[in-house]
């Protein structure tokens, strides 16, 4: 319920400003996530954090 109220007093300050991906919301329009693999094969995924994510809003 926190996560919502906060979602609701940006989504009124920063109208138009606010892009919804399948992460959850940014204020970027693209994610910018790192991709790659390490020297031992490894598969690595690092992406930048969203204003509000999809697993918190539904934990």
């Amino acid at each position: 319920m926190k996560n919502l109220t906060i979602f609701i007093i940006l989504a009124l300050f920063l109208q138009g400003c606010l892009w919804v991906n399948k992460r959850g919301i940014s204020d970027q329009y693209y994610n910018s996530c790192k991709e790659y693999y390490d020297a031992a094969g490894v598969y690595h995924k690092k992406c930048d954090e969203n204003l509000l994510e999809w697993k918190d809003i539904y934990e």
